[in-house]
């Protein structure tokens, strides 16, 4: 089980390393990174056992960050429709992005920057993604193409740049002209 001291942190040169494709098939040491990932992910959702082994929430973990140079990571994050979006991705690419940028009013957050931040960071609105994708239930690896759009491309553009030792941090402007805001913050928060 992946706990937060597993979790490398900005300064580590992992985290500014391009990482390495994964080889095909998959070993399976590899296999149990991703469903150790995965599971991160999805545990740290869960109050309880976020609680219990004191997991900040999150709803991305790349290789990287468990300082291991490979291009996976796992995604487990529900759209505003309450589509979920739950993968493993071995290998992925973006393959088209949209020219309308977006962001994340108040910032983008990460288990590796335990400091805040201040900035907005550019995102694409709309991604097409082609990846390998590990099914842990079947054990099976299998090629996908899907279209992004709203939070889901903007975690997976997140963690893809984890992939290519990018940290959102390097990417942090005051505003970004001619974006559209991922969504609307409620007024009323904003004057607390």
């Amino acid at each position: 089980m992946i706990l937060m001291k597993d979790i490398i942190r900005e300064g580590h040169k992992t985290l500014t390393t391009v990482a390495k494709e994964v080889q095909l098939p998959l070993s399976p040491a590899d296999k149990k990174t991703l469903k150790d990932m995965l599971f991160f992910v999805i545990n740290s959702q869960d109050e309880e056992i976020a609680k219990t082994y004191e997991l900040r929430p999150a709803v991305g973990l790349a290789a990287p960050q468990i300082n291991i140079s490979k291009r996976m990571f796992a995604m487990h994050v529900t759209d505003f429709d309450q589509t979920l979006y739950s993968f493993a991705f071995v290998n992925p690419k973006i393959i088209k992005k949209s020219q309308e940028i977006t962001y994340i009013p108040g910032g983008e957050g990460c288990l590796s920057v335990d400091r805040a931040t201040e900035g907005l960071t550019p995102r694409y609105s709309e991604i097409t993604i082609e990846s390998y994708v590990y099914d842990i239930a079947s054990d099976e690896v299998v090629h996908i193409t899907m279209d992004l759009s709203g939070y889901p491309s903007v975690v997976f553009q997140h963690e893809y740049d984890h992939l290519d030792g990018i940290m959102f941090t390097t990417k942090l402007f005051p505003q970004i002209p001619n974006a559209r805001p991922l969504f609307e913050i409620d007024e009323e928060l904003e004057d607390n």
